[in-house]
């Protein structure tokens, strides 16, 4: 925290870049999030995962 602390002072700013996620990463946040309390996953199973890994990548 000192650390920090003396950055912020030797800068006059936050030592830290930071950023708004965009509409796609705030999309998949709340997906995630709605994922979790659900307790449901996106796939049945690691197979169904793993085919839409390839089918994405090869896009």
């Amino acid at each position: 925290m000192r650390l920090f602390l003396r950055r912020v002072i030797a800068d006059q700013a936050f030592p830290l870049e930071l950023k708004v996620p965009n509409a796609e990463t705030r999309a998949a946040m709340e997906e995630s999030r709605a994922m979790m309390a659900a307790r449901k996953p996106r796939f049945a199973s690691a197979k169904a995962l793993f085919d839409d890994l390839e089918k994405t990548g090869k896009q």
